[in-house]
């Protein structure tokens, strides 16, 4: 697990893809128990220690993942998480397909079906809808694949892989959203690349970057 920002209020780390963020039916260690074994082993914290889970990344996703240390800031967080506005993430997603413009606004109405967990892009408002809306721009390419630097407006389930697949980009390894193949470890090249918001406590701005996954095509990427 790496730490990327810490004070008694936030702890801020970089999720490996296949990670979970919170315990499910899989039984395996959720991300926020590792956190909790950290502040216990570093502060000598007896006892239960409170972790508060502001957001959550889909499993096969890496990158910035945001705990609150006290039940305040987690109050304020969520409300600030609510205001979209307030709160700056911007991810990077590796596509095999160059978009048609190099940078532009998508945007859809979302529905999601529970039984297969995928959501579906339409063009217009449809029955039990939600609108989502991001921004993207091509940052580089390489012979066979493309890298995007993609902005959330709006927060919808599997919104940025969804979106992305619309307008037939989808995400490298993203079997479920017609990746032609997946990735040797299971990840998607979806990374949460970085976060910025006003600290619930102190009012200063943090801005947290999380360095790619330790794998050849996104180092190239980064560098």
């Amino acid at each position: 697990m790496q730490v990327l920002y810490e004070d008694n209020h936030l702890i801020v780390v970089n999720k490996a893809p296949g990670e979970i963020v919170q315990g499910d039916k899989t039984g395996d260690k959720p991300l926020s128990e590792t956190v909790k074994d950290y502040i216990r082993e570093r502060y000598g914290k007896p006892g239960n220690v409170f972790l508060g889970v502001v957001h959550r990344l889909d499993r096969p996703v890496s990158g910035v993942v945001l705990f609150a240390r006290t039940s305040k800031a987690l109050a304020r967080l969520n409300a600030l998480f609510a205001d979209h506005e307030s709160v700056h993430k911007t991810y990077w997603a590796i596509v095999a397909n160059r978009p048609e413009q190099a940078e532009g606004t998508l945007v859809h109405w979302l529905t999601r079906n529970e039984k297969t967990n995928k959501a579906a892009a339409h063009d217009r408002e449809v029955p039990r809808s939600k609108k989502a809306v991001l921004d993207y721009r091509l940052l580089a390419s390489s012979d066979r694949y493309h890298l995007l630097e993609v902005t959330l407006r709006t927060g919808r389930h599997h919104q940025i892989r969804c979106q992305l697949a619309k307008i037939g980009c989808p995400i490298k390894g993203d079997l479920k959203y017609g990746a032609p193949r997946s990735n040797p470890d299971g990840s998607i090249s979806l990374h949460a690349r970085s976060l910025t918001l006003e600290h619930p406590v102190t009012h200063t701005t943090v801005s947290v970057t999380a360095p790619v996954p330790d794998d050849r095509l996104w180092q190239h990427f980064e560098s």
